[in-house]
C-alpha cells in the first residue's frame, strides 16, 4: 500500500501531531479512552476464535454444497462490510454457483416483496445477524424469511438452513437459537457493528461465497503489526488520520471517497458508515460522501472541479484489476477509437485516474489523498479494512469524541416506535 497526500498537508504539520498521536495510540492499546469497551477489533486479528473460524469455514462449505441462495439478513455494520467485500472481490456479475442476497437492511415494501417472491421455490439458507435479535428491519425480514423457509421445507429441515450471528449469551435471537437448535456464531460484545467485518458477521457470508477468509485475517494481522506505532514518517494509517483532522480544521468539512471500480462502491458505503457514525457527534466530524469515477465525473465532476471548495478526496486506486479486456480494431473507425486499439481498459482507467487527479489538484485546488494498491485480493482487503478502522479510532479521538457509540441513531428509533404504537414509547 502507498499513500500520497497531494495538496493536503505538509510534513511539518504532520509532525506537529506527534504528541497527540502518541497519547492516542497508547489509549487504543491500553483501552483507556472513551468507549474502550468496544476496542476488541484492535487486537482481533490475533485474538479471534480459531475454533469458531474452522466451524465457519466448514458450515459455509455445507451451504455452498446444499443451497442455491444464501440470504444475509442484517443492517448497518451487520451487512455493509460483508457486501462490500463480496462485491469488491467477486464482482458485480459473479459466476459463483451460490447466489448471495441481502435483506433486513430496509423497510421498503417493494424490495422485501420482490426478494420474497424471488425466493419462492428456491433452495435457500439464511444467515441472520443481530446482537440483540430485536433490530426492527432485520427482525421483520427474518420473521418473513423463516416463515417462507419452514413453509417450503418444513421446520426440521429449516433448522439446518438457518445460521445466526448474535450475542454469545443473551438476547432474543440467542434465545430463539437455543430453542430451535440453529447454528450460531458470536458477535463479540466488545466489537461494535461497524467494526465487525472481520468477525463472524463478515466471515461467514464471505466464506460461503468462496472467499479466503483466513487470508483476510492474515492481511488484518499484518496491518495491525504495521500500524501499531507512532512513527509518523512511515505509519500510513496515522498519516491518513492526521490528514483528515487537518482538513476538517482548515475549511474542508467533506471527505469524498472515490473509487474507479463500480464493484468497490460498497466499500465507500462501508466507509461512510464507519466514519459518519463514529465521528458525527457533538456537532463535529467530517461529512463522508462518495463517488465512483469515471461515471460520476459526468455528473459530480463539474462540482468537484469548480464548485464550492468544501471537500477533499480520498481515492482508493487499484492498479492491477482481477480481470481486463482489450479494445479491438474497427475498420471504419467512426467513433475515432482506433488510436486505443490493442490497449486494455486497465490502461485507460489508470490514465483517467491520472488525468483527473491532475485536474482536481492543479486546476481545481482540491486536496487529494491517494491510497494505491497493486491489486485487491482477500489479504489486501483485510489489510485495508484494518487500516481504515484504526485510522477511524485515531481520527475520532483527535476530535475528543467517543468513536464507538451512536446516540443520535437512537432518536429516530424512539420517534418511529412511538408512531408505530410500540409499548413503552
Amino acid at each position: 500500500m502507498e499513500l500520497l497526500l497531494n495538496n493536503c498537508i505538509s510534513e511539518k504539520d504532520i509532525q506537529a501531531y506527534q504528541e497527540d498521536v502518541k497519547r492516542i495510540n497508547d489509549m487504543i492499546n491500553n483501552q483507556t479512552g472513551a468507549g474502550s469497551d468496544y476496542l476488541g477489533w484492535a487486537d482481533w486479528p490475533i485474538n479471534y476464535d480459531k475454533e469458531e473460524l474452522e466451524r465457519i469455514i466448514k458450515d459455509a462449505q455445507y451451504v455452498r454444497e446444499h443451497f442455491d441462495v444464501l440470504v444475509v439478513c442484517g443492517i448497518g455494520g451487520s451487512y455493509l462490510g460483508a457486501r462490500a467485500a463480496l462485491e469488491a472481490l467477486n464482482g458485480l456479475k459473479s459466476p459463483d454457483k451460490l447466489e448471495i442476497i441481502f435483506m433486513g437492511q430496509t423497510f421498503s415494501p417493494n424490495y422485501v416483496a420482490q426478494v420474497m417472491e424471488y425466493l419462492k421455490g428456491k433452495k435457500f439458507a439464511i444467515n441472520v445477524i443481530s446482537k440483540s435479535g430485536t433490530t426492527t428491519e432485520t427482525s421483520i425480514s427474518f420473521r418473513l424469511l423463516k416463515e417462507l423457509l419452514e413453509k417450503q421445507v418444513g421446520k426440521k429441515e429449516a433448522q439446518k438452513a438457518i445460521y445466526a450471528t448474535t450475542d454469545k449469551e443473551k438476547g432474543a435471537l440467542k434465545t430463539l437459537c437455543n430453542q430451535e437448535g440453529y447454528s450460531t456464531y458470536v458477535l463479540p460484545s466488545n466489537i461494535g457493528g461497524r467494526f465487525s467485518v472481520l468477525t463472524a458477521v463478515g466471515l461467514f457470508p464471505l466464506a460461503a461465497a468462496g472467499i479466503d477468509v483466513k487470508a483476510m485475517l492474515l492481511g488484518a494481522k499484518q496491518a495491525r503489526e504495521e500500524y501499531n506505532n507512532t512513527d509518523l514518517k512511515n505509519n500510513l494509517c496515522y498519516r491518513y488520520a492526521i490528514t483528515r483532522d487537518y482538513m476538517l480544521r482548515h475549511g474542508k468539512p467533506v471527505e469524498m471517497f472515490v473509487t474507479y471500480e463500480p464493484q468497490m462502491s460498497q466499500i465507500s458505503e462501508w466507509l461512510k458508515q464507519l466514519f459518519g457514525e463514529s465521528e458525527g457527534k457533538e456537532k463535529k466530524g467530517l461529512f463522508p460522501a462518495s463517488a465512483t469515477f469515471s461515471t460520476d465525473l459526468h455528473s459530480l465532476g463539474q462540482y468537484i472541479q469548480d464548485g464550492t471548495p468544501l471537500l477533499f478526496e480520498t481515492i482508493i486506486n487499484v492498479v492491477n484489476p482481477k480481470q481486463d479486456i482489450i479494445i479491438p480494431h474497427d475498420d471504419e473507425d467512426l467513433d475515432g477509437l482506433n488510436y486505443l486499439e490493442g490497449k486494455n481498459l486497465a490502461f485507460v482507467n489508470q490514465k483517467a485516474f491520472e488525468g483527473t487527479l491532475k485536474a482536481h489538484t492543479e486546476e481545481g485546488g482540491v486536496p487529494c489523498n491517494v491510497i494505491t494498491l497493486d491489486k485487491l485480493d482477500a489479504q489486501e482487503l483485510g489489510h485495508l479494512f484494518y487500516f481504515f478502522m484504526r485510522a477511524c479510532a485515531m481520527s475520532a479521538y483527535l476530535l475528543d469524541i467517543n468513536p464507538f457509540n451512536q446516540p443520535g441513531v437512537e432518536i429516530y428509533k424512539k420517534n418511529m416506535f412511538h408512531l408505530l404504537g410500540k409499548k413503552g414509547y
